[in-house]
């Protein structure tokens, strides 16, 4: 069964950087389309970027031009780029497939907090 585990959260000041990884057990982002995901206190779950098998991004629009996704096949890892950072950026954020995530895939995500 594939394993996703997420790291690199942390506590950040607003406009500061951050880097996810997403470790994969399995070779799976040559097949599937991958993404990220958050959800901030007492919300819902929210797509924030994916990336697919060639290459190709996206991104939702609060993030676009701040965060950066991209992935490494060959260490089966996926990353988040984050700089910017801003309070609404607070959440715990995941890695699965996109756009609707394997269920038995989600991990236990990594806490993002940006506050002064």
């Amino acid at each position: 069964q594939v394993q996703l585990v997420e790291s690199g959260g942390g506590l950040v000041q607003p406009g500061g950087f951050l880097k996810l990884s997403c470790a994969a057990s399995e070779d799976i982002f040559k097949t599937y389309v991958m993404g990220w995901y958050r959800q901030g206190p007492e919300k819902q779950r929210e797509k924030v970027a994916a990336i697919t098998s060639g290459g190709g991004t996206v991104y939702r629009d609060s993030v676009k031009g701040r965060f950066t996704v991209y992935r490494d096949n060959a260490k089966n890892v996926m990353y988040l780029e984050m700089n910017n950072l801003k309070p609404e950026d607070t959440a715990v954020y995941y890695c699965n497939s996109f756009p609707y995530g394997t269920r038995d895939w989600w991990g236990q995500g990594t806490q993002v907090t940006v506050s002064s």
